[in-house]
């Protein structure tokens, strides 16, 4: 019979880690007496970071005396306490391997259901003083589980746990936890765990995606991380410019074509080229990245540009000529169009407008599927791609347009030029009866992406079904830590390194590496680059990043391997001068 031997709590508080404060709740205690089980938590407990703890389906953690055994053989340590993992409940019985999710349990006057794997991050390191804990509660499958308390009551060390029904399907804790984490993923075990309605919506969504990316030429773990084609190429090869054509006021395209003149690999529609721009004879390199505008499988690429105060826009606008020669990467990115028939909704601003095109154009050859083209300008003097745009819906029988100005020139004429006066909002477009079942992509400026994004939440849309395209740096995701004003990014502090050089693309950064730096994550964290991230080990991929060129050493290994031309930041060094996506 499996019984509580401890009931732990913890209310969250600030912990100091390399030089920041971690607000945290995996410090644990064990409590005398009997305790609420409430829907959210237990009396006296707590989460120091809602976005991935708690929450109804984590209400409870739970972890196994016979593990602590584990490790203490694993690690050689002795001085564990109950709580040590982080856990609310620690139990004689219910190991990772035969527990399964679904399962309901009475203890005391509660009941429980398994909902899900610990998902673990960097904070069970911190506890532990060891950060490869991460990835050793998962490769050694003994992860832990959480609860959702179906009936709430009191419970106490001591009680019995008693198991009152079995969930479907009997797919255990540590099976569910390696669908997702460990390299190869079954898909009839990824079926039947979606058929269990106990699962939580996170680790269905994650193991659905694996499903769906099954049999496709994509790379890496979708359940993780978005996956896309191996690059065509790595690193930079000449092409040379083809043709250069106006589009507006300050917006100009330039095709570009192979230098024998052979078809160029085919792309997927919304992908980005990089380019490596010599803008002074006597300078370094420049790395710029800009969207595809045009239609894929052409054999030529085209992006297009708009004038703006940045050397890179300029030096296009200035500089090129057709029969120049450009270093460009192979198309890459993860923005692009989803299978299937959806109803499409394509929502741009600006130069924005560029990836969302190249979509439209792709979208041409589905002619079932009904498409929104929603984009909102200045006027028609800075429209770009405005008689093309029409000519592409005119092709598509079920396609919708609805173009917003927010300063109308004298020219311009609603209901011929555009729709609406004003900035591209959801309050315009849903009087139209814009389908809410639709996949939404967007790119624009950040702050379009952001409003936009929160309203489309705001009236249900999943965030699963809201794609967006960012220029220039991400915002950084780090977890249990304060968010800071961004600072401009800058070499370390510091003497510089004499390692290879180092280049964040779109931080318009390049410094030497310096071997004091355990991992390009933390070299990007000196650096001010905008990084995201989780474990730190190489589970969940958090941190997976664009690897343009270059090579790198993992230690730790990853749990699964990132797709090729992608990198792990949080367990690589590099071999070789490196350009990363960030």
């Amino acid at each position: 019979m499996s019984s509580v031997v401890s009931v732990n709590v913890g209310l969250p508080r600030d912990v100091e880690w390399q030089g920041k404060l971690v607000h945290t709740a995996i410090w644990k205690k064990p409590v005398p007496g009997r305790v609420m089980a409430r829907r959210l938590n237990l009396d006296g407990d707590g989460q120091g970071d809602l976005a991935g703890h708690g929450g109804e389906h984590r209400a409870v953690m739970v972890y196994q005396l016979d593990s602590y055994r584990y490790w203490q053989d694993q690690l050689r340590r002795h001085d564990f306490e109950y709580g040590q993992f982080g856990e609310n409940l620690t139990v004689d019985g219910l190991p990772d391997n035969e527990v399964c999710i679904g399962d309901r349990y009475q203890i005391g006057s509660a009941l429980f259901e398994v909902t899900q794997p610990r998902v673990t991050c960097y904070r069970v390191g911190i506890r532990m003083a060891n950060p490869q804990m991460p990835s050793l509660l998962v490769s050694h499958k003994r992860p832990g589980f959480y609860l959702r308390v179906l009936q709430e009551g009191e419970i106490s060390a001591g009680d019995e746990i008693v198991k009152v029904a079995e969930g479907p399907e009997k797919v255990t804790v540590a099976e569910v936890d390696a669908l997702l984490y460990l390299p190869g993923h079954p898909r009839e075990q990824l079926q039947r765990a979606l058929r269990i309605p106990a699962l939580s919506a996170g680790w269905k969504g994650s193991l659905q995606a694996l499903v769906t990316e099954e049999g496709t030429s994509r790379q890496g773990n979708a359940g993780l991380a978005p996956t896309s084609p191996p690059p065509a190429w790595r690193g930079f090869r000449p092409l040379r410019v083809a043709a250069i054509q106006p589009e507006s006021v300050d917006v100009r395209s330039f095709v570009l074509e192979s230098e024998d003149g052979t078809p160029l690999p085919s792309s997927l529609a919304g992908q980005f080229l990089v380019f490596k721009l010599q803008l002074h004879p006597q300078a370094a390199p420049t790395l710029r990245s800009y969207s595809m505008s045009g239609p894929p499988g052409t054999g030529t690429y085209r992006i297009s540009v708009k004038r703006a105060e940045g050397p890179g826009s300029r030096f296009f606008h200035d500089y090129i000529h057709v029969g120049d020669t450009l270093q460009v990467s192979a198309p890459r990115g993860s923005f692009t169009l989803a299978e299937g028939d959806r109803p499409v909704v394509l929502l741009s601003a600006g130069i924005g407008a560029t990836p969302v095109l190249s979509m439209l154009c792709s979208l041409v050859s589905n002619a079932s599927r009904e498409v929104w083209w929603c984009y909102g300008a200045r006027n028609g003097n800075e429209h770009p791609f405005s008689a093309e745009a029409r000519k592409l819906l005119a092709d598509l029988p079920r396609a919708r347009s609805f173009i917003a100005y927010s300063q109308p020139g004298q020219g311009d004429q609603q209901g011929k030029d555009y729709d609406a006066r004003g900035h591209l909002a959801l309050s315009l477009l849903q009087p139209l009866h814009l389908p809410q079942a639709a996949d939404f992509y967007l790119c624009g400026p950040a702050a379009f992406l952001i409003e936009l994004t929160a309203a489309l939440q705001s009236w249900g849309v999943p965030y699963s079904r809201i794609h967006s395209e960012t220029f220039g740096t991400e915002s950084a995701v780090t977890p249990g830590i304060a968010a800071a004003a961004p600072e401009t990014p800058h070499p370390p502090a510091g003497s510089p390194g004499a390692g290879p050089k180092i280049s964040f693309t779109r931080s318009g950064l390049s410094v030497p590496w310096d071997p004091r730096f355990q991992s390009l994550l933390e070299f990007a964290e000196a650096c001010d680059v905008p990084v995201r991230w989780s474990c730190r080990t190489g589970v969940c991929h958090m941190c997976e990043s664009g690897l343009i060129d270059g090579g790198v050493r993992y230690d730790p290994e990853p749990l699964d391997r990132p797709a090729d031309g992608n990198v792990l930041l949080c367990c690589s060094t590099p071999l070789s001068a490196t350009e990363l996506d960030l």
